[in-house]
């Protein structure tokens, strides 16, 4: 589902004395084994700013295949499907946080490179949905990202409960468990989209999105963030080509989306619903005016300097 396949999970250990790195270490390679191995259904609660929002879920690993169906139950029947990672089908707009870009697969969680940017420490224990876990924290080294704090299943390895807090402590997101199972497979019926969920098309052009990469960097990234997709779609109500380019240090990503204006008067802004930052700021390029936004679950600082360091290459630069 994200970074941490899952959902977004998150911070708070600094208060606590910090136990057996190498432990926490392997409780992440765990929850990675267990997200491309291990199917189960349940339900959850999503908070952030404030807001609740309760889910069900099915998620199958069969032949290979990772298949799993969202289903928000406030409100009108939101949801997604997605297949190892990549989403099918979205019916209405999902709750802010649960949804990723299209052409997202999932990747792997690598404690390894992860503790190179984060401080990881299992804390204790606790009890979620009825299930004992063990609590890991991984602290940022810097000020560029968040902390996590996870309360892994200890039957499974699966993420029971998540909360990511800011650098001042104060809660941005949570993801609980309120029912797991895992004993019972889910079956086609329940991983079956509703009429409602929009197919969602993808641009498998991948010689616009090389492109894409190839005229756009940045001159100065946050350590271990790297660039790991790319892509161009057109927008439906502009007909504008947007370029986005996709990024993350294997846990916390973010998104930066080009667009040009074409003469178009547009204000710099700046935006934060919990723990999800929007920026944008205008660019001048030697093709002409651009707008450059940063989306991601990032401090809002750290989007505003990315967004000011975005360059281009002249169009009629050599390759």
């Amino acid at each position: 589902m994200r970074a941490i396949p899952l959902l977004t999970l998150l911070l708070s250990g600094w208060f606590v004395v910090p136990a057996h790195a190498d432990e926490a270490q392997d409780w992440l390679n765990r929850l990675s084994q267990a997200e491309q191995q291990q199917s189960f259904q349940g339900t959850f609660i999503y908070e952030r700013n404030g807001s609740f929002s309760t889910h069900n879920i099915w998620h199958r690993v069969q032949d290979g295949k990772v298949r799993e169906r969202l289903l928000q139950l406030d409100g009108s029947a939101q949801e997604v499907v997605r297949i190892d990672g990549r989403t099918q089908c979205v019916s209405g707009s999902l709750v802010a946080g649960l949804e990723d870009t299209p052409d997202s697969s999932a990747r792997a969680l690598d404690p390894q490179k992860l503790k190179n940017w984060y401080e990881l420490a299992v804390i204790g224990k606790s009890r979620v949905a009825g299930r004992p876990a063990v609590i890991v924290s991984l602290t940022p080294r810097d000020q560029h990202r968040y902390g996590f704090e996870l309360h892994l299943d200890r039957e499974s390895g699966l993420p029971l409960k998540s909360l990511l807090l800011n650098e001042k402590g104060q809660l941005l997101e949570r993801f609980q468990f309120t029912r797991l199972d895992t004993a019972d497979v889910p079956d086609d019926q329940d991983l079956q989209a509703s009429d409602e969920c929009k197919i969602v098309a993808l641009d498998s052009n991948k010689a616009s999105a090389a492109k894409t990469a190839q005229a756009w960097h940045s001159d100065w990234l946050p350590p271990g963030f790297e660039l790991t997709s790319s892509s161009t779609h057109k927008d439906p109500q502009t007909k504008v080509q947007v370029s986005s380019l996709m990024y993350d240090d294997g846990l916390a990503r973010f998104s930066v989306f080009l667009e040009p204006l074409n003469g178009e008067v547009v204000t710099d802004t700046r935006t934060q619903l919990g723990p999800t930052v929007a920026v944008s700021r205008r660019l001048t390029t030697p093709d002409g005016e651009m707008m450059v936004t940063v989306v991601g679950e990032i401090p809002i600082g750290t989007a505003e300097r990315i967004a000011l360091s975005m360059r281009s290459a002249p169009s009629t630069s050599k390759q």
